[in-house]
């Protein structure tokens, strides 16, 4: 794993803590390095401080969304609720304020690991989508898309339980690791930005539908 945090006792806190439970873990105390080290190796899970001296943590994330998946969980001194919701749009994994107990941060820590495993498709016929689980990605009309980690986690679970529908909750509790701290709107944001990179490239298809009072099914086409 990798901690991203520019205070040394907070940093040597968490490494303590994930480390006591067996974890390998790496420490960078600006966001740069951070982002370098995780284009030189790969790693299971990022904690990332927001308030970086090098720029903000948020900032960090979007660069790191470019060419990686790995789950972020932030490290914050801001509870404001704008604060969660931006963290966790732009691709956040969990939003973890300071002061915080590393016990608790090592559960979340594990919660994540195991719901990034969690969600299986199934073989199944998708001639206009596939799933490349391997890999994670997903291809729309044999074109690869451009997704974010939610928008790649919540359309792999709705394909994998095509015309049931699910509501907000629902979602939140099935696809994002901290569903107490995410909004219905998270859902809803992620749902437009998915339909726009769907009809992007197949404009006459929807196949995310929306059941007004109830929440979202896929709908193969």
């Amino acid at each position: 794993m990798l901690v991203i945090e520019d205070e040394r006792s907070i940093a040597d806190n968490i490494l303590y803590a994930l480390r006591t439970e067996g974890f390998a873990v790496e420490w960078k105390a600006l966001g740069l390095e951070g982002v370098a080290a995780l284009r030189d190796e790969e790693f299971a899970l990022v904690v990332l401080d927001v308030g970086l001296p090098d720029g903000s943590g948020f900032e960090r994330c979007k660069e790191i969304r470019q060419f990686s998946e790995v789950p972020i969980v932030f490290l914050t001194a801001r509870a404001e609720e704008i604060d969660r919701v931006v963290g966790l749009e732009i691709g956040g994994d969990d939003y973890v304020t300071k002061p915080f107990s590393p016990r608790e941060l090592v559960a979340r820590v594990k919660v994540i690991l195991k719901r990034a495993r969690r969600v299986s498709v199934p073989a199944a016929e998708q001639t206009t989508l596939a799933v490349d689980e391997k890999r994670a990605r997903i291809s729309y009309h044999g074109t690869l898309l451009e997704l974010t980690r939610y928008e790649y986690l919540l359309l792999k679970f709705l394909v994998a339980h095509p015309q049931r529908v699910f509501s907000r909750a629902e979602l939140l509790e099935r696809v994002w690791d901290s569903a107490q701290t995410s909004l219905d709107r998270t859902v809803d944001a992620h749902v437009k930005s998915l339909r726009a990179k769907l009809r992007a490239l197949c404009a006459e298809e929807d196949p995310i539908r929306t059941h007004r009072g109830l929440g979202y099914s896929f709908e193969p086409a």
